[in-house]
């Protein structure tokens, strides 16, 4: 392992910085090709050096090392029918990268992009994510590079009973408990699980997600975007500060997007913007309830593009997607709040520095580390109070362990019962991020915080259980 600087030293940015290359070097050399995985891996180890000097048995183990190599990655291919009667042929994948804590648990993601190093990405950041919950789940992530977009409920059926009939021999509800992700909805999780019940004859919490009437969770498909908004709550509260009143901004139009809006709205702010591929709205006015209303129709039934929200309310103004501009148009809007809910890295420094002088107070990620490295360290600097998706975003993985739970149990809890669950889930994660920041020397610094909490409760896990 690499010399860690000793604790009887100060704690010098350069000796931070030698520490983290030295071993990002050698994760580079065993993930070549990587750049999301490796992102998400050098900004987890650039919080946890004054872990390892504290805890020279985390260093004796070898913690840091055998946590950045999955446990399992399985890959396959999925052969299906589309309506033409022509033969297709996707990749599958699943990551089980840590089983610490509890079985794997992480989506199911269908999208063109999907590849090894998103997955292993995603499945590590889930490791984190799943710890900070207080729930007894692991970490793991998958999917394939299949495009549900476009295509008719059979050739997504035909799709997703292929993909699960070799998904089947390595998930199980003590195993590893799927859920869904980008492009794995309610359609899609409803045909995953009805060819997983049909392989293995057993109606178990095997996945997560389902629809209420056959063994889902009150509130699980709001669950991201609303736990989301409960933590962006939680950080304005430690300044004596509330969303009523905020104008917020709000990147994406999908499942967490729409939710999050319910919730912004709910709690008195005022959401002005969504977006997709297509491009981005500005509604001056707010995305009332009924607006809302409208884009779920248009997201969910219909499948349209946000482009089409400027016909039904033409008091917005609607901006097409353009590649070659080095900054998105969305961030440049004035806001008090903003909260990426899209993609990875959809915010970058020129983002975050029209943020910063627009006076944002708050950057609450919904999606998975939306924002890049430059953007981060840009809003750290400024003092802005920044929640990192690891921990904001962990409303969804949450309630679906509930589901889990009440799968076990062959019981279902009520809405307020579940929503209640979830904000003291929330709270406890923001608690927990801000108390390890305050431990480790960094303050108001969620990012250090949510590495912090989340990597001990794992590497804690992983002593007491041996070398295995």
């Amino acid at each position: 392992m690499n010399k860690i600087p000793s604790p009887a030293a100060p704690l010098m940015r350069s000796k931070v910085s030698t520490f983290v290359d030295d071993f990002m070097a050698q994760v580079e050399q065993r993930n070549p090709d990587e750049p999301e995985f490796l992102q998400a891996v050098r900004e987890v180890v650039s919080s946890l050096v004054v872990v390892l000097q504290k805890h020279p048995e985390y260093r004796k183990a070898n913690i840091l090392d055998r946590m950045v190599e999955p446990e399992r990655v399985i890959q396959f291919r999925v052969p299906w029918m589309n309506d033409a009667d022509e033969v297709q042929v996707n990749r599958g994948l699943r990551v089980e990268f840590s089983s610490a804590i509890g079985p794997y648990k992480g989506g199911l993601r269908f999208h063109p992009s999907v590849n090894l190093s998103i997955l292993k990405f995603l499945g590590f950041e889930q490791v984190f994510k799943n710890s900070l919950t207080t729930l007894p789940i692991g970490g793991g992530k998958g999917g394939a590079d299949f495009d549900p977009k476009g295509k008719s409920d059979n050739e997504v059926m035909r799709f997703c009973q292929s993909f699960m009939s070799e998904l089947y021999r390595h998930i199980g509800p003590n195993t590893d408990v799927p859920a869904g992700d980008i492009g794995v909805g309610g359609r899609e999780i409803g045909y995953l699980f009805g060819q997983y019940k049909r392989l293995t004859n057993e109606f178990t919490g095997a996945i997560t997600g389902k629809a209420f009437k056959w063994g889902g969770s009150h509130i699980r498909p709001e669950a991201t975007g609303y736990g989301m908004v409960y933590f962006a709550a939680a950080m304005l509260e430690t300044q004596g500060q509330s969303l009523e009143g905020k104008t917020c901004l709000v990147s994406g139009a999908g499942n967490v997007a729409q939710y999050a809006v319910e919730k912004i709205s709910e709690l008195g702010g005022k959401v002005v913007t969504l977006s997709d591929t297509s491009g981005l709205i500005h509604d001056p006015d707010g995305i009332s309830t009924e607006k809302l209303q409208w884009v779920m129709s248009l997201k969910n039934k219909r499948r349209g593009r946000i482009e089409e929200y400027v016909e039904a309310f033409p008091t917005a103004h609607f901006t097409g997607a353009d590649p070659t501009l080095q900054s998105n148009p969305l961030w440049a809007i004035a806001a008090d709040c903003a909260f990426p809910c899209a993609t990875q890295n959809e915010l970058n420094a020129k983002d975050a520095e029209h943020l910063v002088a627009n006076g944002v107070k708050v950057v609450c990620e919904g999606a998975n580390m939306p924002t890049t490295p430059e953007a981060v360290d840009h809003l750290l600097d400024a003092k802005i109070l920044y929640g990192p998706g690891k921990a904001a975003n962990a409303g969804g993985v949450a309630v679906s362990a509930l589901e889990m739970a009440q799968n076990s149990m062959r019981l279902t809890w009520s809405r307020e019962e579940v929503d209640q669950r979830l904000q003291e889930i929330m709270r406890s994660i923001h608690d927990t991020c801000a108390e390890a920041a305050e431990t480790y020397g960094t303050p108001g610094n969620y990012v250090n915080g949510a590495n912090i909490a989340g990597f001990c409760k794992v590497a804690d896990a992983m002593i007491d259980q041996g070398l295995v």
